[in-house]
């Protein structure tokens, strides 16, 4: 299927403009960074990445989207010809997906033509905003939960295929499984799910639909003890497993306290080993409440597939460097806006992550043109993903979920707190040794 038309249409109208005016084929080079984390957040997620290389490699324009784009007046005839036989041909480089960031990362740095490269823009945003938010999210929660198991079941609070995406970056963050099974399939996500009020509803009694999903999935599934009397519930599971149930699902009442009732019930009726999991609209700071509960693991749902307050990471698509004509050999030479709050830092830029002698980051280092002075220790940043057209960067999604748990051992203790703050570790920007300003984005704390 192609990913053409998931894109805006200023897209092609630019590309055909400068197409006129014989700039469409300069050399350029576009990036995609954020210039600020969502208030409050410490840091961020990198996510979407192997989506994007698919989608790149899957960019290109049908016959009938042509039709469309001709009919409708979006592109001229001699535009379209040049749409017919698209293909990115350019490189494309960034940060591996698990990884960290931090205000002014260079996320995905491209390098093509001028209209290879703008018709890119509408949809690597729109993979890295909702992925990257995402997977924020779920960082967080994973880090409030600390060790105990996260289940991702928000596919009916968002689009359906954001919610296979939004599966995908939750994993990638350290969630549990997902109940989505297109996730599964798609990604290997490993998927989970046992029965919904509904399903007690069904029988005619909460006795027979316990013993119906017993019969089905053994002792060790877990049932939803909060459809009518949660104590008559558990005392019912638990007789009819022989103290040997796998666990209980609370998802309704003030959670903690329903929970100690609970465990404090489970352990009296001899079923010490019975797991507890509670869901009902959890969000990072939810998690971090019951903390000291006897909860053994969490549902989430809608706030982690919506970001937790933050669904988009804001990150822009920006024309940093140009070639001053279509020569291959023509020198390139920084552009950068200049508006009020939107100004932007022209040139290539590089980026390695500075660590400390006792393993934990310091600062991220970003050079413009050329790469930052090294020193021992530093971590690079960016990696390959796609070399004159061709793939290089895919890799398995546990590759993802292992760098990001790496990297999470690396923030100071103070970027890991679920409190409002600064971002974890300040961004240094500027061009390496003395000859040039360096600007510092926040200090850390």
């Amino acid at each position: 299927m192609s990913t053409a038309l998931l894109t805006d249409h200023y897209e092609l109208t630019m590309v055909e403009a400068a197409m006129r005016a014989g700039t469409a084929f300069r050399p350029c080079v576009f990036e995609l960074f954020p210039r600020r984390l969502p208030e409050g957040r410490r840091y961020g997620v990198v996510a979407g990445v192997g989506r994007m290389l698919d989608a790149v490699a899957d960019f290109h324009f049908e016959p009938e989207e042509i039709d469309f784009l001709v009919g409708h007046q979006v592109v001229s005839e001699q535009m379209a010809q040049w749409l017919s036989g698209y293909q990115f041909t350019g490189s494309i480089h960034g940060y591996p997906e698990g990884e960290l960031y931090f205000p002014g990362s260079p996320l995905v740095t491209v390098e093509s033509s001028f209209a290879e490269a703008c018709l890119l823009e509408t949809l690597l945003l729109s993979i890295y905003n909702h992925d990257s938010a995402v997977a924020s999210a779920a960082s967080r929660m994973v880090l409030m939960a600390e060790g105990r198991s996260i289940i991702e079941m928000g596919s009916r609070r968002t689009h359906e295929e954001a919610a296979v995406a939004a599966a995908r970056a939750c994993w990638i963050a350290g969630f549990g499984p997902t109940s989505n099974l297109a996730a599964g399939m798609r990604y290997g996500v490993p998927t989970s799910g046992t029965a919904a009020h509904s399903f007690t509803l069904l029988n005619d009694s909460e006795r027979d639909a316990f013993r119906a999903q017993l019969d089905t999935f053994g002792d060790q599934t877990t049932l939803l003890v909060d459809t009518y009397d949660i104590e008559q519930a558990v005392r019912t599971g638990v007789e009819l497993t022989g103290g040997r149930l796998g666990a209980v699902r609370i998802d309704s009442g003030d959670l903690a306290i329903v929970a100690r009732q609970v465990r404090d019930l489970l352990d009296d009726l001899g079923a010490t080993e019975t797991r507890i999991i509670v869901t009902s609209d959890l969000d990072e700071w939810q998690i971090a409440a019951l903390r000291g509960s006897p909860v053994d693991g969490f549902g989430v749902g809608t706030s982690v597939v919506t970001g937790s307050g933050a669904p988009t990471c804001s990150f822009v698509y920006k024309l940093v460097a140009r070639a001053t004509s279509d020569d291959p050999a023509a020198p390139m030479v920084p552009v950068a806006k200049k508006s009020s709050h939107k100004s932007t830092v022209g040139g290539r830029k590089f980026a390695v992550r500075r660590i400390g002698p006792d393993g934990v980051a310091t600062a991220e280092v970003v050079g413009i043109d050329r790469p930052p002075a090294h020193q021992p220790g530093d971590q690079e940043l960016i990696v390959p993903l796609i070399t004159d057209g061709v793939t290089v960067g895919a890799e398995p999604l546990q590759a993802a979920r292992d760098r990001h748990r790496a990297r999470l051992e690396e923030l100071p203790m103070s970027g890991r707190r679920i409190s409002r703050g600064e971002q974890a570790i300040p961004t240094i920007m500027g061009r390496s040794g003395t000859d040039g300003p360096v600007t510092i984005i926040g200090e850390g704390l």
